[in-house]
């Protein structure tokens, strides 16, 4: 198979949602993995919930091996994205909160696009997902507008879970442009993406 097809193999697979052994079968593809740069500064609102929650933000994982791709996994992937975008009712911070930026578990059945992703984190963790392969990440939509996601790391490349589909795609399949996410070594640190840049991510979408 040629690296094309592969590729097209690869993101079928992802941004259909089928978990098929001859996609997870293949190598992984030289792109797969998102290139990181250097320390960065981290978002206002998870600074602010960290402050909130000091120990959910000083997680050293000892695990850093990328999560291994399998049927399985992808179904579970697959299964969280759906429970928490069908139980979580889209929200803005300010129409919960009064102001901009709040960062929280939406515990309440609302929240935004970055509630959404503590969410996911928090059920993939306490099925046994390592911290280290559950990264909240900052986009920008191709609108222009912040949007927060999560980045799970496998040995098959970068997915992403994402409160505006259902679907489990493979990062560079998505159409965003990827700011920044958390430091796979440690919870409370940022690292840049394509070099980054200040965007809030507070939005509904």
């Amino acid at each position: 198979m040629t690296s094309s097809a592969m590729a097209r193999t690869l993101r079928l697979c992802a941004a259909t949602g089928l978990a098929v052994l001859g996609c997870w079968g293949a190598p992984a593809l030289a792109g797969g993995a998102m290139a990181t740069g250097g320390m960065t500064s981290q978002p206002i609102g998870h600074y602010d919930f960290c402050k909130a929650h000091p120990g959910e933000c000083s997680i050293r994982p000892s695990n850093l091996v990328p999560a291994a791709m399998t049927d399985a996994f992808m179904r579970k992937l697959i299964s969280v994205t759906a429970r928490v975008n069908a139980a979580v009712k889209p929200m803005s911070d300010y129409d919960i909160y009064g102001k901009d930026e709040v960062w929280a578990y939406p515990d309440k059945g609302v929240g935004d696009c970055e509630d959404y992703v503590l969410e996911k984190r928090r059920q993939l963790f306490r099925s046994g997902v390592s911290l280290a392969d559950l990264l909240i990440t900052v986009v920008r939509k191709p609108d222009g507008e912040g949007h927060a996601v999560l980045t799970v790391r496998t040995d098959k490349g970068d997915y992403v879970l994402d409160n505006l589909t259902d679907k489990v795609k493979i990062w560079d399949a998505t159409g965003y442009r990827f700011l920044k996410r958390q430091a796979i070594d440690n919870t409370g640190r940022w690292v840049s993406i394509r070099g980054g840049q200040q965007v809030l991510v507070g939005a509904v979408q």
